[in-house]
């Protein structure tokens, strides 16, 4: 069983479908006009977030405080870190206040894998640089099962800014765990040849070749905030291109859509496609919360065989 969550890569399938069972169990708690139950009482989780997050950062504070744990969300701005202590003290000082579990976004990669070494909490990677984003792809892929039931050859195309996702990253290594077809789409600037081979992966460049025999779109937000200028000409060219909108998907109608957020409408999506009635956006943020619940109990309280409510 692993002992934190850093990446999708090394994931156990049957482990997955644990936390996919798991979740479901806790998608009803979510129903409950009372959301709460005492798994994890008496446990401290710590969020660290170093990166802006609005969905991120309060699905996984509802998940731990259904479960009954604590839940401390310290603020980067106003912390020690800004005069200049090393993230490796800032661990260590925060290990000696005993959490159960850290939950860290970072700018740079693999800075959950570092932070390992300087705490006995468990880790849960939330985001980090353009590497990954597990609870992302593991929420992605149960939103996906919860539609088909059944991944394997399924085709699934990722939209847009693949270079710089983590996002994409987490879901090609998960996806492929599964069995299903994932090819990427993009500027040649955001979607290299070299993928291709990299990842065992399709890729294209035509968006309406890509679309066409799609079972489900992942359209990824272009990432405004990552100099995006040098990736493309200008953003209105983007969408002309690029952009999900009506008449594009009008050769296939079913073809499931889905965005981890947040959306630049008119960007990378049009108003009409997010909310219409193939996608599945809003699914997903309902299933973040219980597929983080899920990974609380996993790392937590799976050992102490804790039953889970029916």
């Amino acid at each position: 069983m692993i002992s934190h969550l850093l990446s999708t890569k090394f994931l156990d399938l049957d482990e997955v479908l644990e936390i996919f069972d798991n979740a479901k169990k806790f998608l009803e708690v979510l129903s409950r006009p009372t959301k709460k139950i005492p798994i994890l009482k008496g446990r401290l989780i710590l969020t660290l977030f170093f990166e802006p997050s609005t969905r991120t950062r309060t699905s996984f504070e509802i998940a731990g405080k259904t479960l009954g744990a604590d839940v401390i969300n310290l603020s980067v701005s106003q912390s020690s870190t800004k005069k200049g202590e090393t993230i490796k003290d800032t661990c260590l000082t925060l290990n000696a206040m005993k959490p159960d579990c850290i939950v860290i976004r970072h700018h740079i990669s693999k800075m959950p894998e570092y932070i390992t070494n300087f705490t006995s909490a468990k880790v849960i990677n939330a985001g980090d640089g353009s590497n990954e984003h597990p609870s992302q792809a593991l929420l992605d892929a149960f939103t996906l099962m919860q539609h088909f039931g059944d991944l394997k050859d399924k085709r699934i195309l990722i939209l847009g800014d693949v270079l710089n996702s983590r996002v994409a990253r987490s879901n090609i290594w998960l996806l492929k765990k599964f069995g299903a077809r994932v090819s990427l789409c993009g500027p040649s600037t955001l979607v290299r040849e070299e993928f291709e081979k990299e990842w065992d992966v399709d890729v294209y460049w035509d968006v309406d070749r890509a679309i066409k025999d799609a079972d489900a779109i992942i359209v990824l937000r272009i990432q405004l905030e990552r100099a995006a200028s040098a990736w493309i000409p200008n953003t209105r060219e983007y969408s002309i291109f690029y952009g999900l909108n009506r008449e594009r998907l009008s050769k296939n109608n079913n073809v499931i859509i889905m965005h981890p957020g947040p959306m630049n409408r008119g960007l990378e999506i049009s108003s009409e496609i997010a909310d219409g009635k193939n996608s599945l956006i809003r699914n997903q943020v309902t299933n973040g919360v219980a597929i983080r619940m899920s990974i609380f109990y996993h790392l937590l309280a799976h050992k102490d065989n804790i039953t889970l409510p029916t």
